[in-house]
């Protein structure tokens, strides 16, 4: 998977799409992604003590990391990742200005 935490990605699809935002976790054995403050679902919380009120809280849900694309911190465009050896050391870097990222 190219993309990682503290990545800035783009929203592709889904109900939250054109929005960015910066990469809180990433499951690369799921392919999936947690960004900050995006995807966000309403789950009911159960009151914890007697006499207190249950309610609603947003929390946020992976999303697959194919739904999303990488923010170049450079030029400021949503690219694809590549990957190229500099001397000993594999380094990712912008499709469409060549930057390293």
């Amino acid at each position: 998977m190219k993309i990682k935490k503290g990545d800035t990605v783009k929203i592709m699809k889904g109900k939250d799409r054109g929005k960015t935002g910066l990469v809180v976790r990433a499951y690369p054995e799921d392919g999936k992604i947690m960004v900050e403050g995006l995807n966000l679902f309403k789950k009911r919380s159960r009151p914890k003590k007697q006499g207190e009120k249950g309610q609603m809280v947003e929390v946020p849900r992976p999303l697959p990391a194919s739904k999303v694309m990488l923010v170049c911190g450079n030029c400021k465009k949503t690219t694809r990742a590549g990957f190229r050896m500099e001397g000993p050391r594999k380094v990712r870097y912008c499709k469409k200005c060549k930057a390293t990222t």
